[in-house]
């Protein structure tokens, strides 16, 4: 057996002497955070860590930052996640998410809704963000304040960015507030104690409001919209119906479903309807699809009254032979509601209208339905008659579709 090696002969490993690519390979494997701490162990490991392409990772990874960009600014990369961490490090763990989703918005709007993309303010100063916390007296949340230092919101105009709904005798559109105009709706009234408004539309007065704090049975940072009580004589006794747990997942998430085509783009407007691919039946060369949208403002918990709106596109497919086109003679319309309480509704044509398709067009109109429980759908069929062959009628399946009711609260006030 060999003997143990004679250890005052043996060469001390040192970082000195490793050589500096694997070594750089390491360090290319750290946070931003633990690329820092490494800096402090030695001289060599300090001047290694500040090789600029190491901070290439990081200027993307949080601040997405481009070699388009880079050029622009003439500076290296770790002078640039630097000087940027200096301004909005605080939101490092949002910022990135926050920005992609706005870049992906203004993107889309350019493309559809371009004259909303003038409507939209440059970002709030850190000052300003500090001053309105100074005047409602009120932590911001970083995830609300990062993305308000990218876009201060919008102005009041319509249409608003937070999307619209429009009935035949009703309208309505969101804008999402600037900083000053939210703290001038502060609340601090019983109902609505801490709590600030995020969207308001001007035609409804209604607005999404975001809790500051864990008041009056709401969870802090919670969004919801306000209905009053409409049986109660307290006038502090509402409802809310929730629409976010977070600024950070109720603005991205609804960016997400603009972006993607989730609401659909009607005269330079995002209209909120929500589509489930599955809800679409076919009749031989007509395909009817439907996406629907619950109203708050028109609602009610009590008494028991959810409103509803729902869109009908009705499509006859271009292939179809020229002899296949029809009008729509009438409606019939099965309506359950979650106790399976049914209703049977049925009429000459669709609001008023008796729409003729013909290969290759499209009709789309509007309607609304009320359920006394907070769930229900709706299914049934369009019997249409052939242009070219009077004596010809058939029916056409309207595809089930459901419509749900957010979670909501009441307040504890």
């Amino acid at each position: 057996m060999a003997a143990p090696p004679d250890t005052e002969l043996s060469p001390t490993l040192s970082l000195e002497v490793l050589p500096t690519d694997p070594l750089l390979l390491i360090l290319s494997f750290l946070d931003y955070r633990d690329l820092v701490s490494c800096s402090y162990l030695n001289r060599r490991i300090n001047q290694l860590s500040s090789h600029d392409p190491l901070w290439k990772r990081h200027c993307k990874k949080y601040w997405l930052i481009s070699e388009e960009e880079k050029s622009q600014r003439n500076q290296g990369w770790r002078a640039i996640f630097i000087s940027t961490y200096s301004d909005l490090g605080r939101y490092i763990h949002y910022y990135a998410t926050l920005k992609k989703a706005w870049d992906d918005l203004e993107q889309y709007l350019g493309q559809w809704c371009p004259r909303m993309i003038s409507s939209l303010k440059e970002g709030a100063r850190e000052e300003d963000l500090d001053a309105v916390e100074a005047q409602i007296c009120c932590k911001l949340p970083n995830d609300y304040r990062c993305s308000f230092r990218i876009h201060n919101g919008q102005k009041l105009v319509v249409p608003g960015l937070m999307g619209s709904m429009s009935l035949s005798n009703h309208y309505r559109s969101e804008d999402l507030l600037d900083i000053d105009t939210a703290a001038g709706g502060f609340q601090q009234r019983l109902g609505l104690k801490q709590c600030l408004p995020l969207t308001f539309c001007i035609h409804t007065g209604l607005s999404q409001y975001m809790a500051l704090e864990s008041v009056e049975g709401r969870n802090k940072y919670e969004i919801f919209y306000q209905c009053p009580d409409q049986m109660a004589r307290n006038p502090s006794a509402i409802v809310m119906f929730i629409t976010g747990t977070s600024y950070l997942e109720w603005f991205t998430s609804y960016v997400n479903k603009v972006v993607t085509g989730g609401y659909p783009i009607i005269r330079d407007q995002i209209f909120r309807y929500v589509h489930d691919k599955d809800c679409v039946a076919t009749t031989e060369d007509i395909t009817v699809s439907a996406s629907t949208s619950f109203l708050p403002e028109l609602s009610s918990v009590h008494p028991p009254h959810y409103f509803f709106t729902y869109r009908i596109r009705i499509e006859m497919s271009k292939d179809a032979l020229p002899e296949n086109a029809c009008q729509l003679e009438s409606r019939y319309w099965r309506i359950t509601n979650a106790k399976g309480d049914v209703e049977e509704v049925q009429g000459p044509g669709v609001v008023g209208e008796f729409p003729v398709i013909s290969p290759g067009k499209v009709y789309e109109y509007t309607s609304c339905t009320t359920f006394p429980t907070t769930s229900g759908y709706m299914e049934g069929y369009y019997t249409f008659h052939c242009l070219y062959n009077k004596e010809r009628f058939f029916n056409v399946t309207i595809p089930r579709f459901h419509m749900v009711c957010p979670t909501f609260k009441v307040s504890t006030a």
